[in-house]
């Protein structure tokens, strides 16, 4: 699959990576596997090592036949990219004798729950410590097994959690209580937004908390955030499935919530990555988010303000829901009162 691992490779043109993520954003996917075909084909030279150089640059599958073959699925890229493709182990599975996912350490309790991922083991700096007849990076499964909208376009959450009986707040009818992350890692700065931006997104009715790792999370107090941040990633899961939303930019936090199924709104910069359409609030990857783009670029005041708008007409919404439970309930319990004073 041509993605962020070749997007950097000198071994082809820009425009050849142009047409695949114009292809990628417009959902053709069958047109974008055809110029991976073509891509594939021109770029490996007969018995090259393919485990040479940075991971992140390697191109492991060389289109091997994964049918009826013990799979081993590398995962060499960021933490937001394994949790989007491990939705491709179903499929990969249906055809495979055996799927093990090499995965990063924190994500390995997550993703041995993952359907059709037959053992889960963490990635290290060594060599794979189980066999295997072929391997796979996992953003090049979809190019491999031909993915189609259904494979892509889920219509239910993917990943799932271990049950909790912990909480961290009691829910409060009328109040909204919004995670929000605004700092991302060293890879591509535009998608942070300065954290002094997101202040005006509390208010009477709104409970801002915090789930920013890093360097950052020492800001949430200044933006009147409570810190519910944890580097525990199935913890951290359980957390945001207590709040009524998250927003957050383009990070791994984004990939969770949407694998899982909860609410977010992912803030994206001007020249956003890929896997994001050209346009749109939607996206064909996550049916629980919505997108608020950068117009100019480096300016996140429009945005904020626009996310500011829309959480205001959510707020108020769960507001007059709360009331109308209230009255309901308030209703019912005095039409009890006066049958049982009847009897």
């Amino acid at each position: 699959m041509i993605g962020p691992a070749v997007a950097a490779s000198t071994d082809r043109s820009a425009g050849a990576g142009q047409d695949w993520i114009d292809a990628m954003r417009a959902g053709e996917f069958d047109r974008a596997w055809a110029i991976s075909d073509r891509d594939l084909a021109r770029l490996w030279a007969p018995g090259g090592d393919k485990h040479l150089g940075p991971r992140h640059l390697q191109r492991i599958w060389r289109g091997e036949e994964l049918r009826g073959r013990s799979v081993l699925v590398r995962c060499y890229h960021g933490l937001g990219d394994t949790i989007q493709f491990i939705r491709f182990m179903p499929a990969l599975r249906a055809i495979a004798r055996g799927v093990t996912v090499w995965c990063q350490p924190p994500l390995l309790a997550l993703i041995s729950r993952a359907d059709g991922v037959d053992r889960a083991i963490p990635l290290h700096n060594g060599v794979p410590d189980v066999e295997f007849d072929v391997d796979i990076e996992i953003m090049e499964v979809p190019h491999a097994i031909r993915a189609n909208r259904d494979h892509i376009a889920l219509q239910r959450p993917y990943l799932s959690l271990s049950p909790t009986t912990v909480r961290f707040r009691e829910r409060i009818g009328g109040q909204t209580a919004v995670g929000l992350v605004w700092e991302v890692g060293a890879w591509d700065k535009r998608r942070e937004i300065p954290v002094a931006e997101l202040q005006r997104l509390g208010g009477a009715n709104i409970d801002l908390y915090s789930l920013q790792r890093g360097p950052g999370a020492a800001m949430a107090p200044t933006i009147g955030a409570r810190d519910i941040s944890t580097v525990d990633i199935c913890l951290l899961g359980q957390r945001m499935a207590q709040l009524d939303l998250v927003i957050c930019v383009d990070t791994m936090v984004a990939h969770l919530a949407g694998a899982l199924g909860l609410d977010v709104w992912i803030l994206l910069h001007a020249d956003c990555d890929w896997r994001w359409p050209a346009s749109g609030e939607r996206s064909i990857w996550y049916p629980t988010a919505r997108l608020f783009r950068q117009r100019k670029p480096g300016d996140w005041s429009p945005v904020i303000e626009q996310v500011e708008n829309a959480l205001s007409h959510r707020s108020e919404s769960a507001i007059t829901a709360a009331s109308v439970d209230l009255a309901v309930g308030g209703s019912a319990a005095s039409t009890s009162s006066i049958a049982g004073n009847r009897r």
